[in-house]
């Protein structure tokens, strides 16, 4: 089936990294840097921060940044006061705004001039680790948020932290290509230094080899301030991070990251990743293959069930197809919700997926996971 040509190439790209790192902090500020949040939304998201009473708690996240807030974001972004609140654009329920920590798997998606991305916010801490796996399976590209701040590296890093895991997850569920954003180089702990940088890159690399990721074709690395925007989009206009001659984030996700490969002629297959009921079932996955156009019949497996999809969006816009590689949101005809579970799968009726009771795994342990079971 003809896919338009003139459609940007769909990326789907999932951050991970430890609790605190500033994952939505980035994300949220990628979409104003790309605007899908402008200064009328950071007002709303201070209002409702007055409202709940964590204004105090965002001043306390920032604070000892703020006196070089102007000099790191001259030339970026010039309503630096708002972006404290820059994360509620990904923890968008009450319960993530309350704790001030991302619980589900957030998803928001902005442009660049040559790509669309959406982005799969996944949380850092530990006990919601399998929120974190139903945004890696969905990804394309991995971007792993590291704190420089003096003592946050070494606690994601080391038993116990979610770095390790994360890493090791988003490899096993198909991410070939991974980011490393050194976030907080701001911080007055680490003051851009550069030093600090290869440190965090040389404990790092390593492991992430150990992995299956090779550091020479599947890994950069890139200098950042997630709340200031230093290095996501421009180079600031300062003294601070000189010494970084690589390209800012978005230059490299629009223009140097590698095609994605995608399957527009195969099969359809959708991997669900949740379900719901609203007036219907609604299904949210990822199209792995294939094209899909309204009204048209599937079956799920693995119970085999036909049903006829009767709409369709795309990163929350009603569309009449959808092709591999996106992210999808379809309301089905002939089934309820409840007979429906995360990993079932969408097919083409006339190329089901295969289906068994017995299977051979490979099984890795984290230390950590041990330790809660004994």
């Amino acid at each position: 089936m003809f896919v338009d040509g003139s459609r940007k190439e769909h990326v789907n790209m999932v951050f991970i990294g430890h609790v605190d790192a500033g994952k939505s902090t980035i994300g949220g500020h990628l979409m104003y840097l790309t605007g899908m949040v402008d200064k009328r939304t950071l007002d709303k998201y201070e209002r409702e921060a007055k409202d709940k009473g964590r204004e105090s708690w965002f001043a306390l996240m920032i604070h000892g940044v703020t006196s070089k807030t102007n000099s790191i974001c001259c030339g970026i972004s010039p309503w630096s006061s708002y972006f404290r609140y820059l994360s509620w654009a990904l923890d968008t329920n009450d319960e993530e705004r309350e704790k001030g920590k991302t619980v589900e798997c957030g998803r928001a998606f902005f442009e660049t001039d040559k790509k669309h991305f959406t982005i799969l916010d996944a949380p850092g801490h530990k006990s919601f680790v399998p929120n974190m796996i139903s945004g890696a399976t969905q990804a394309d590209l991995a971007v792993l948020v590291i704190s420089a701040r003096k003592g946050e590296f070494e606690t994601g890093f080391d038993r116990g932290g979610q770095t390790r895991e994360h890493a090791m997850l988003v490899k096993t569920t198909g991410v070939k290509y991974l980011i490393v954003l050194v976030n907080k180089m701001d911080d007055p702990t680490v003051n851009w230094d550069e030093e600090r940088y290869k440190e965090i890159q040389n404990k790092l690399t390593p492991y992430l080899r150990k992995c299956g990721f090779n550091p020479k074709t599947d890994i950069i690395y890139i200098p950042v301030s997630g709340l200031t925007g230093a290095f996501l989009k421009e180079r600031p206009n300062s003294q601070f991070g000189s010494w970084y001659t690589g390209p800012c984030f978005i230059e490299y996700i629009d223009t140097m990251l590698p095609s994605i490969s995608r399957d527009y002629e195969g099969p359809v297959r959708v991997i669900i990743a949740d379900k719901y009921s609203d007036m219907g079932t609604i299904i949210i996955g990822k199209m792995e293959s294939g094209v899909l156009v309204k009204g048209q019949t599937l079956t799920v497996m693995p119970n085999r069930t036909s049903i006829q999809v009767i709409q369709l969006w795309s990163d929350d816009v009603e569309v009449d197809k959808v092709v591999s590689g996106d992210n999808v949101k379809l309301k089905l005809k002939g089934i309820e919700d409840n007979d429906i579970l995360p990993g079932f799968v969408l097919c083409s009726p006339d190329a089901l997926c295969h289906v068994g009771r017995v299977f051979d795994a490979e099984v890795r342990f984290f230390l950590h996971f041990m330790e809660q079971l004994s």
